[in-house]
Order: structure tokens, then sequence, then C-alpha cells
């Protein structure tokens, strides 16, 4: 913007100024109605469908799938993507929201033009397009994830289908008996304390998987107190992961 559209942009906006009316009473009277109308709303939300209590926390339970409120779901994403990379879970939960917390502060100072149509301020509307796109994707993703506490692997195309059938079992008792908090099957569960588990039929045989279930090294649990049945779906669902 060069000097004479600069001071026509001034004399124009000192116009528009003086015709027009007061913050008090008018635009308080405005913002006043507006936020009566968003509390009655809200309230009439309340009456008709009520709070959505979950039941009772259980202490004991290994199958709770945590989650955050739904507009902290971009940050929950962000940090279950980064998940496999310790050295980056600083960086996903205080690092990216604070950089663009302080690039979003500082727009004012990069973009200096005193137009006020958003179509004539590129730098702006791109950063803010980018930053709307990106906490909704985020936050649709992170809404839609699976549980923590469930693996997501194929089973082997050789297996019948009574063998697939097990391999499924074995996949949700996998889950509800806590393996994931220290072992990795496929993309899901935790980088240790305990080993990769999936390819561990590869490298320990059928028996040998029994027997460490049953009498395993500490801090590991032992299975043996899990009901026959499924102790042998977890036996051979840990023997078909080649």
């Amino acid at each position: 913007m060069n000097q004479a559209e600069k001071e026509l942009y001034l004399r124009e906006y000192s116009i528009l100024k003086n015709q027009g009316k007061p913050f008090f009473p008018y635009a308080l009277a405005k913002d006043s109605v507006m936020a009566a109308i968003v509390l009655g709303v809200i309230i009439f939300l309340s009456l008709m469908f009520g709070a959505e209590l979950s039941p009772k926390a259980n202490p004991t339970t290994t199958t709770f799938v945590p989650r955050p409120d739904w507009y902290f779901f971009f940050l929950f994403e962000l940090l279950r993507v980064m998940r496999n990379v310790p050295k980056f879970t600083a960086m996903a939960t205080v690092g990216v929201p604070t950089i663009a917390m302080i690039f979003l502060f500082l727009l004012p100072f990069y973009d200096r033009s005193p137009e006020r149509r958003i179509t004539h301020r590129p730098v702006a509307l791109a950063a803010g397009l980018f930053t709307i796109a990106a906490m909704a994707y985020l936050t649709y993703t992170g809404a839609n994830t699976g549980s923590p506490n469930t693996v997501d692997m194929k089973p082997p195309a050789n297996l019948s289908a009574a063998q697939k059938d097990t391999f499924t079992q074995g996949e949700l008792i996998v889950g509800q008996t806590g393996c994931l908090a220290c072992h990795t099957l496929g993309g899901n569960g935790n980088d240790g304390p305990g080993p990769n588990l999936t390819h561990v039929a590869s490298k320990v045989p059928q028996q040998q998987l029994a027997a460490t279930l049953i009498n395993p090294t500490p801090p590991m649990p032992s299975f043996a107190g899990l009901p026959k049945d499924k102790f042998n779906t977890l036996v051979s669902f840990l023997s078909d992961l080649q």
C-alpha cells in the first residue's frame, strides 16, 4: 500500500468512525442479547439431554480407554502420532502448541497491513485457514481413533477360518490383559519395557511362549491364573505372529 492509498484509507476510516455509534449502549446491548441467547440454548440442551455420566472409576480395570475432552482431541492425536518416538513427546505436547501460539500472537507484527478485508491480507488468511484446517483434521482423527487397548493386526493369510477366529479372539485377550502397556504389537502398544512382540513367533517356539506366560521374568506378571481356554487362545495368537 503506497502513501496515497494509506491517506485515502485513513480519511475513509475517519468518516466512517464519525458516522458510527458508540460502544455503550449499542454494542453492549447486542453482546448482552447474544450472550442471553447462548445461555438459553445451553440451559435448554442441559434440560433436554442432561449430562453424560460415565460409570464409576474402577482402579483395577485394564480395559479403560482414557479420552480427553473434545477440545483437546487435536493435542491428543498429535501425541498419539508421536508416541513411538519418545524424544519427540515433549515437542508434541508442549513445543508444537507453544510455537503455534507464538506465531499467532506475533501475527499483527509480521502482517502490518491496514487493510481490513481478509481477502486482501494473504498472510493472515493463510495462517488462519492453516490453523483451522490442522486443528479440525487432528480433532476428527483424534475423536475417531481406535482404543489403545486393542490390537489391529491382520491374521496371516495361510490360516484357516477357525485359526483366524482364534487369532481375532487372541487380539481381544491381549488388549484385556494389559499386554500393550509394556509391549508393541504392530502399530499398537508401548515401546518397552517389554520386547516387541510383532514377530515373536519367529524367535520363540510355542512351548517357550506358554512357559514364559506362566513363569515370566519380573516385572511381567504371570498369566497362570487365566482361564484355560483364554490362556490357550493367547498362546495360539502369539505363536501365529511370524
